[in-house]
């Protein structure tokens, strides 16, 4: 499954991970404003697609335009799916996030 993720990126998960990753949004109640937001940009903006037998995938034009991928791409390893961003997107993300993950202690992740 791929689809939008938060700070203009593609999120992409196997279909098993992403239906347990989104189990709770499920169950959350839809009389919450910000619930169905949630549910709606996530849900409308999901593509199952299938990998070719070089295992690529495509990836629709209406999560490129989101994502902003026009040229040069990123492809992010993060712990349970795989994100896509465009080249100057996550190098100015990954800029401005370096100072505060440098500062990160046991505080924030006891253990590690």
């Amino acid at each position: 499954m791929i689809t939008r993720a938060q700070d203009r990126c593609l999120a992409i998960w196997p279909v098993a991970t992403f239906i347990e990753q989104t189990q709770a949004l499920r169950n959350a109640p839809s009389s919450s404003k910000q619930v169905r937001d949630y549910q709606r940009m996530l849900a409308s903006g999901a593509s199952d697609e299938t990998p070719d037998k070089q295992g690529r995938i495509t990836i629709p034009p209406h999560l490129r335009a989101y994502a902003g991928l026009d040229k040069d791409c990123v492809v992010v390893g993060a712990m349970n799916r795989v994100e896509v961003w465009d080249a100057a997107a996550w190098q100015s993300y990954s800029d401005e996030q370096e100072t505060a993950f440098a500062e990160m202690n046991d505080e924030v992740f006891p253990g590690l």
